[in-house]
């Protein structure tokens, strides 16, 4: 349990470092995915995070839905993830703020981090 809430404190004491590293893994996983070289990233982790939030826009889901229904239909080509990590499944809202359910793709590392958080949660509890 120690060990979760040093994870806790290190994540919420160092955020903006934490925040950076994670940019920097998914952009050097997905540097050439359709979506953000559209968006006008040079691929590589270190040019693109340099100007990450110039060049990719806050978006709606609806901006996005044009990339993410191909892969729900079975698209298999890096549009919004590269080769090595692909979607591994699909969340599905249940559709009470706009109506219609909307798709939201995750990846394995998206299921780690959902049980990461479970077990953090969980040690915060047991305290």
């Amino acid at each position: 349990m120690a060990e979760k809430l040093e994870c806790i404190e290190e994540m919420t004491t160092n955020v903006d470092a934490v925040q950076g590293r994670v940019l920097a893994e998914i952009l050097a996983r997905n540097g050439d995915v359709e979506y953000l070289t559209k968006c006008g990233l040079a691929a590589g982790a270190a040019a693109a995070h340099a100007s990450f939030r110039g060049k990719v826009p806050m978006v709606t889901y609806e901006n996005v839905k044009p990339y993410i229904l191909p892969v729900a239909n079975g698209d298999m080509s890096p549009v919004l993830t590269a080769p090595g990590h692909p979607i591994s499944e699909f969340i599905v809202t249940t559709g009470t703020s706009g109506g219609e359910p909307k798709l939201i793709p995750a990846v394995k590392d998206e299921l780690d981090r959902r049980m990461l958080l479970h077990s953090l949660v969980t040690a915060v509890m047991n305290q």
